[in-house]
């Protein structure tokens, strides 16, 4: 094998491998920041000698013995060792084992459990929210701090930072490499899947910079949350963002036309939605609702999505039953946001002044004051009642209002297109 194609090997065999032996070592050394180090130590391993060796047949193994010697040989040089193994031995099981079989033996443990503290412990309440997402994506996603960079559009610097400071913050404050309970539990998993959620909608619509959509984090985002729900099949908020997300990414395909230009959501054509990601979205959202309670926050956003999902074509769609989920989701989970969701479905379900009426009460809310879909919202209501010239400017100040350039261009040609007398 060239060397080119051995360094793309062991590229991928990083981004599929990663999560699972830092997530091995963090438990045994009760450090995420000494457990990337120990990982990234083996992946220099691999990169000294399977030029030379080849790629082996079983990679992740390889990787995962190169980590274990050198977390052996950092413990017993830190003087670690002896406490862990005391720990390990208590245990009537391992009495007779060696120190480094014990060890060993600590981190081949249940990688799944591992794999949830490690998002547990990514997704921690006391780091800022661009912390957890850049963390999460490098311990738990796999990605490369140029790949993050890239993604979110900002400088390599400040993601290499971020992740820096979270570790130390982690460090600092002691955060136990756990799986919390109770309500600790409850208030964790809501930050594991806002964080989730996220880099999804970074990917589903960018923020900024020139393109419309960022697969690449969709994926990212689609790969973290089925791999949760299979870690916590019990908690129906998890199947429920995984249902919405599935739900959200069927549409990629139809969402753009050939020179990358947005199309909305009604005029698409649903030919190109993936069934198979619908089906599947809806197959979880059946999941979420068999295991019962009280609807969440994202079990019922996918409610929302499925309600789309379903109708093969715009004209097909449920609006009132769309518009009264709306409403229990603000009663749920209150936004701006959520409400001006709103007031698109009662302005589809009950005509425009209806929707204007609930648009209008957000005026005066400060959360969205430059939140550019709130004029974007009016100026469409405005136009369906015949209210030319104020729907032109408010598409023409939603224009104004977005970092996104497709977006920009988007709104900009719907002033245009705006025309005919006052009614």
């Amino acid at each position: 094998m060239e060397a080119a194609d051995t360094h793309r090997a062991i590229d991928a065999v990083w981004r599929i491998e990663s999560p699972r032996l830092i997530a091995g070592l963090a438990r045994l050394v009760r450090d995420v920041g000494l457990a990337e180090d120990l990982a990234q130590d083996a992946l220099v391993a691999a990169l000294e000698k399977w030029p030379e060796t080849g790629v082996p047949e079983n990679p992740g193994a390889w990787l995962m013995t190169a980590a274990k010697h050198r977390a052996i040989d950092l413990l017993r040089h830190r003087g670690l060792a002896d406490r862990k193994h005391a720990e390990i031995k208590a245990a009537p099981d391992v009495r007779e084992r060696s120190l480094e079989d014990a060890l060993v033996a600590a981190i081949d443990d249940d990688i799944g459990d591992d794999l949830l503290r490690l998002m547990f412990t990514a997704c921690h309440p006391t780091l800022p929210p661009e912390a957890r997402v850049a963390l999460t994506l490098r311990m738990v996603g796999g990605l490369t701090t140029e790949e993050i960079a890239r993604a979110f559009l900002v400088p390599e610097a400040t993601v290499a930072q971020r992740i820096v400071r979270a570790k130390r913050t982690l460090a600092k404050a002691g955060v136990p490499f756990e799986v919390p309970r109770g309500a600790e539990r409850a208030e964790r998993l809501a930050s594991v899947l806002e964080v989730i959620y996220l880099v999804f909608n970074e990917g589903y619509v960018a923020t900024t910079g020139e393109d419309l959509l960022r697969p690449g984090l969709c994926e990212d985002a689609l790969r973290l949350g089925r791999v949760l729900a299979e870690l916590m099949p019990q908690e129906s908020e998890v199947h429920g963002l995984v249902a919405l997300m599935e739900i959200q990414a069927s549409r990629a395909a139809a969402r753009t036309g050939p020179s990358g230009e947005p199309i909305l959501l009604l005029d698409q054509d649903r030919s190109r939605w993936d069934r198979l990601l619908i089906g599947r979205g809806l197959a979880a959202l059946a999941r979420a609702e068999r295991l019962g309670g009280a609807r969440g926050a994202y079990v019922l956003q996918a409610a929302i999505a499925a309600g789309h999902g379903r109708a093969n074509a715009a004209s097909e769609t449920d609006w009132p039953r769309i518009a009264s989920l709306y409403a229990e989701l603000q009663a749920v989970a209150p936004s701006p946001i959520v409400e001006l969701n709103r007031a698109v479905a009662v302005g589809m379900a009950f005509g425009p002044a209806e929707g204007l009426r609930v648009a209008d009460a957000l005026l005066s809310e400060k959360a969205l004051a430059d939140y550019h879909l709130l004029p974007a919202v009016r100026g469409d209501l405005l136009e369906k009642l015949g209210r030319v010239a104020e729907a032109r400017a408010e598409m023409t100040r939603a224009a104004s209002l977005t970092r996104n350039a497709r977006e920009r261009e988007l709104l900009l040609a719907r002033a245009e297109a705006i025309g005919g007398p006052e009614r």
